[in-house]
């Protein structure tokens, strides 16, 4: 009778798939979020009639998930990125860290337009829900801007720094982040001095290329894993030596 021992997976190959479908989480969670908000962040009429929030708690819900995948990429990829650059990692880590945040605050931002909406369909007062709900939908858009606006590009100069150098993906697929990391930083620095809206062609173009940069990262962990060979040469990973108390003779 044959033994089929099941073979483990390469802890490498495991880091990466973790790492890749989490990538590809944050596309499946944040995609919709913007075409499920559209009415509760640009129909001021909205908080005074009496449509259905369901499809914006969805988007919140979307949204939560992007953010906490988005810091499970850090924290699975952290132990590759050290062996290259203890830097690289740590910027990587916080700035995902910093990114969810400003998608959380965003996300409470819109989950207070749906309590204004509740207190709207009670027959609160119309002027000042609107104005209030004007402030809340502003901090949403910044929240926007500096969140999956700014920091996408910082995460892209820390790990796609690391993933060109190291050659554990093919290298065409970090240097179009790396490209895109700039691109996205002036679309940003754009629409914050009033050059063009958030929302339009122009902020598209920009953010695109970093948007396929993190598709087909994630796309290759989840589906090829690291190259074999650039995980050969990683440096070996060191521990700090442990204190010695030194005793009187």
């Amino acid at each position: 009778m044959t033994n089929h021992a099941k073979v483990p997976m390469d802890p490498m190959r495991k880091t990466a798939l973790v790492a890749g479908v989490l990538y590809l989480v944050t596309f499946v969670g944040s995609m919709p979020a913007l075409a499920l908000y559209h009415g509760i962040l640009h129909d001021p009429r909205y908080l005074l009639g009496g449509a259905s929030d369901t499809g914006v708690l969805w988007g919140a819900v979307g949204e939560v998930i992007c953010a906490l995948a988005g810091i499970g990429t850090a924290v699975a990829l952290y132990p590759v990125a050290r062996r290259h650059s203890q830097t690289a990692a740590l910027g990587f880590v916080t700035s995902r860290v910093i990114e969810a945040a400003m998608i959380l605050v965003g996300v409470l931002s819109v989950l207070s337009l749906v309590t204004l909406h509740k207190a709207g369909a009670s027959g609160a007062d119309a002027a000042s829900m609107v104005s209030t709900g004007r402030s809340f939908v502003a901090l949403h858009g910044w929240t926007f801007l500096f969140g999956p606006g700014v920091m996408p590009a910082v995460n892209a100069l820390c790990i796609g720094t690391v993933m060109y150098r190291t050659g554990l993906i093919p290298r065409l697929i970090p240097t179009i982040g790396l490209i895109g990391a700039p691109m996205l930083l002036a679309a940003a620095a754009a629409v914050l001095f009033g050059a063009f809206a958030q929302v339009s062609t122009w902020s598209a173009l920009a953010s695109f290329p970093i948007a396929a940069w993190e598709f087909s990262f994630g796309a290759w962990m989840a589906f090829k894993g690291f190259k074999p060979s650039a995980v050969a040469e990683l440096p070996a990973v060191t521990t700090a030596p442990s204190a010695r108390i030194p005793v009187a003779a």
